[in-house]
């Protein structure tokens, strides 16, 4: 990690990441390569497993949250922002909880939206620059979600042809 000229730690965050387009055509909408993104969770916490289904159903399964656009993409790798941006990104997700999720007020959201960011520095923290992270997420027996992280090794050597590829449904 990087220090700032007082010796400060620059924090680390997630931010997506696109090796191909997969993304716009499973998510209901992609977040933009750079965005910072946190896990998400939260976001499925209204639905049952039943519920979830097509590219809501691929969002919960696979997505990382954008604070930027509230898009999904499926790959995350740590970068280091200052501690303003960190601000920026708190707020952000604060306002978002009152817009979306009906939070109260700004008051009441703020430490949700910390707790959120917090978690996803916590994660970027403990990556190498340049890892690229995938979530899974699924419902346990409970109904509770459970979400894992794993670090994706690409492959190594150049692509020489697309076996398969995505396309949106009709």
């Amino acid at each position: 990690m990087r220090t700032t000229g007082k010796g400060h730690e620059m924090p680390r965050v997630l931010k997506a990441i696109r090796l191909d387009r997969s993304d716009v055509h499973v998510f209901p909408e992609a977040a933009e390569p750079g965005d910072v993104v946190i896990p998400g969770s939260f976001a499925f916490q209204r639905h049952g497993e039943g519920e979830l289904t097509g590219k809501l159903r691929q969002a919960f399964v696979s997505g990382f949250l954008s604070l930027e656009t509230f898009g999904w993409t499926t790959l995350a790798t740590p970068a280091e922002v200052d501690d303003a941006q960190v601000d920026a990104l708190r707020e952000r997700l604060a306002a978002h909880f009152v817009e979306r999720y009906g939070a109260p007020d700004m008051e009441a959201a703020r430490p949700v939206a910390q707790a959120e960011v917090d978690d996803m520095i916590g994660l970027a923290g403990g990556l190498a620059i340049n890892t690229l992270l995938a979530v899974k997420r699924e419902f346990d027996e409970s109904g509770a979600i459970r979400e894992r992280f794993h670090v994706v090794t690409p492959p190594a050597g150049e692509v020489h042809t697309r076996v398969w590829d995505v396309s949106e449904d009709e």
